[in-house]
């Protein structure tokens, strides 16, 4: 499942192109041990200080540390809000949000959304503006314990689509794509695992793609737009952005600790599900 790029400056027919979205992949290795908590130290609140307090191991709260860092220097670079002056609080349902200054972003623009994955020493961030979006990240290198009770919360026909399959790597890929695109899908509506994964299903390319989303029956499937790839070997990751009527942003995937601005991979974003 290859990713599909295009140049970064194009530009779509008949005016200027929306505000990017813009996808952060980061390894845990890439931010030192002990950048990453100096970094958080200074940056992280309190309420998120006292959760990476917590952690038994150090490999969590090193997937911690590094994924809120991350958080708040892409918010910063997004926003011009200072990493320790962002505040950012969650809903009932856990979903964070970036909660705006009195007289507006720094930087101006839409209303942000962003939403968080990581998996395994990865990290994947979304950004949107005027856009809801979910993202999700998974290693496809994981040990299958849990994948076959991960298939049993999906729709029959999804289960028969992966049960075409002998058990073993592609077998696994197929639940691993429904997986992420339902993760991203129930994030970005803000339900989370509240949703149940049989009241939406999707339609699969073998290779890459959805060719038919029906959606839970108080949504709309046109609302949508879906897009999978791959950020590092072994790795999947998918995002769920609502577009709506509105003409589709480009999509911009940067890689690694975001220290600069270095020029992002442009991903294409498919055409709506029929």
């Amino acid at each position: 499942m290859s990713t599909v790029t295009a140049p970064a400056g194009r530009r779509a027919p008949g005016g200027e192109e929306p505000p990017p979205v813009n996808l952060w992949f980061c390894p845990n290795d890439d931010l030192a041990p002990a950048i990453a908590a100096t970094l958080c130290t200074h940056w992280l609140d309190e309420s998120e200080q006292e959760i990476a307090g917590r952690f038994l191991f150090e490999r969590d709260r090193r997937q911690y540390l590094v994924a809120h860092a991350l958080v708040r220097r892409v918010l910063a670079l997004e926003t011009g809000i200072p990493e320790a002056e962002a505040i950012i609080w969650r809903s009932s349902r856990g979903r964070p949000h970036l909660q705006n200054p009195a007289g507006g972003l720094p930087r101006g623009g839409d209303a942000l959304d962003f939403n968080l994955s990581h998996s395994q020493t990865y990290n994947l961030l979304g950004v949107a503006r005027g856009h809801r979006i979910g993202v999700d990240v998974e290693r496809l290198d994981r040990s299958d314990v849990g994948l076959s009770t991960i298939a049993n919360t999906f729709t029959p026909a999804e289960r028969d689509w992966i049960a075409r399959l002998a058990p073993g790597r592609p077998h696994d890929q197929r639940v691993l794509r429904l997986w992420t695109l339902k993760e991203a899908y129930s994030k970005a509506v803000g339900l989370g695992l509240g949703l149940p994964f049989d009241s939406f299903a999707f339609t699969l390319a073998d290779d890459r793609g959805v060719l038919h989303f029906q959606p839970p029956e108080n949504d709309a499937a046109d609302r949508w737009r879906f897009l999978e790839f791959e950020p590092a070997p072994d790795v999947l990751a998918a995002v769920a952005l609502e577009v709506g009527g509105a003409h589709p942003p480009p999509v911009h995937l940067h890689h690694g600790f975001p220290w600069g601005r270095a020029a992002p991979r442009r991903l294409v974003l498919p055409a709506a599900s029929t």
